[in-house]
């Protein structure tokens, strides 16, 4: 199927791109800070396992952003022709599925989400009700990505015996452990993001989150076969 071929093809990209944007930037603010923040130190860190920064702080100062916008760009783009193909592969399975509308709606929403993200990313505004609407894009984006791969996942375990042809079982699996662990970390961690003195469990939450939302892409490349007849 061509659109299998798409979809496999264009998640890998939605792994990378988004992984290296955010990695390289994190690479030259831990080193170059003085620079890009005066005065506003920030030390060597591994925000995965430390917290030491948060991702929006590593990525809105000039230049970074000019990495990450456009890289955001790219990646929202892809993902809305990957969830249009994931469409096509859903109606050739099965053509009534009752969940195929909500999964393209979840996930073309979190690519608008994710573009809404980059736009306002760097302007500045002293402002509460602008740093919490900020927040708000964020976290719908990672809400409405989890509620579109949940439904992927559950379409995909209903006709697992007509996928035996097309996928690497073994990737499925991995990828409904992977989403189910993301969805229950994110319900429990919810309650608790209002609380400043929290903040570094929180960046170290996020950047696992947001790893954990791209690795799932990864997965569907690895998951689908090469030459499908």
């Amino acid at each position: 199927m061509n659109s299998i071929d798409k979809v496999k093809s264009i998640s890998v990209w939605i792994f990378i791109i988004p992984f290296l944007s955010v990695n390289i930037c994190l690479l030259i603010v831990t080193n170059y800070h003085q620079i890009l923040e005066p005065g506003v130190p920030i030390f060597p860190t591994f925000p995965y396992l430390d917290g030491g920064v948060s991702i929006s702080r590593t990525v809105r100062y000039y230049p970074l952003y000019l990495i990450f916008k456009p890289a955001m760009f790219v990646t929202s783009y892809l993902l809305i022709i990957y969830w249009l193909n994931t469409k096509k592969i859903i109606q050739h399975f099965n053509k009534d599925y009752n969940n195929t509308n909500k999964i393209v709606f979840f996930g073309i929403g979190s690519a608008i989400l994710l573009t809404l993200h980059s736009i306002f990313l760097g302007i500045k505004f002293d402002n509460d009700f602008y740093k919490l609407f900020r927040r708000v894009i964020m976290l719908s984006f990672i809400i409405f990505e989890l509620i579109a791969q949940a439904y992927l996942i559950k379409f995909y375990y209903e006709i697992k015996k007509e996928l035996n042809d097309y996928i690497n079982e073994i990737y499925l699996k991995i990828k409904r452990v992977l989403i189910t662990t993301l969805i229950v970390v994110s319900i429990i961690i919810l309650p608790f993001l209002p609380f400043n003195n929290l903040k570094f469990l929180k960046h170290a939450l996020e950047w696992n989150v947001f790893l954990g939302v791209i690795i799932f892409y990864l997965l569907t490349h690895l998951m689908w076969k090469k030459n499908i007849k």
